[in-house]
């Protein structure tokens, strides 16, 4: 989760979101998982419940942004801050096993490069969704540029990802 913060974050940047919103990016990107255990085995309601947790803690385009992220609670993400949060989470997905897959397991050595290879292997981590995320083009940004904001938004917290 704080990966994909940081990688709101970053995109709230590239965006040009304004300064006073780029904070509930950054907080939607923590915590639109805090429902992970209670729904890891009913997947269906995996957003709803963060959603109702928060509810009157976040602004509604937070909450939605968090319900919409898993497409399987029928929520449509029709805003920026809804695609920007699939996207982020599902690259975060591909990069931290890519950097496991590194020699020194380290996240200073993916490159985007590295992540576009692992993309077009579809064994590599089978659970992140190519698709959610292609979300980036949604956002006007190309694979190749969304995974170099992603990695240069996680490198500073490496240490803290245990990478």
């Amino acid at each position: 989760m704080l990966a994909v913060s940081r990688i709101m974050e970053a995109l709230a940047d590239k965006l040009a979101i304004p300064e006073e919103e780029k904070g509930k990016w950054a907080l939607v990107g923590l915590l639109h998982d805090l429902d992970y255990e209670q729904t890891k085995d009913n997947f269906e309601e995996h957003g709803l419940i963060t959603a109702e947790m928060l509810k009157g803690e976040l602004p509604e385009e937070c909450l939605h942004a968090i319900r919409a992220h898993n497409a399987r609670t029928g929520v449509a993400p029709d805003s920026v801050m809804a695609k920007a949060l699939i996207a982020a989470d599902a690259v975060s997905g591909l990069i931290v096993p890519t950097a496991l897959m590194m020699p020194t397991r380290r996240l200073s050595e993916v490159k985007a490069k590295s992540l576009k290879k692992k993309f077009g292997d579809k064994s590599f981590a089978r659970t992140v969704s190519r698709e959610n995320i292609m979300v980036c083009e949604e956002l006007g940004l190309e694979r190749k540029e969304f995974f170099t904001i992603a990695l240069d938004a996680l490198l500073p917290i490496s240490e803290e990802l245990g990478l």
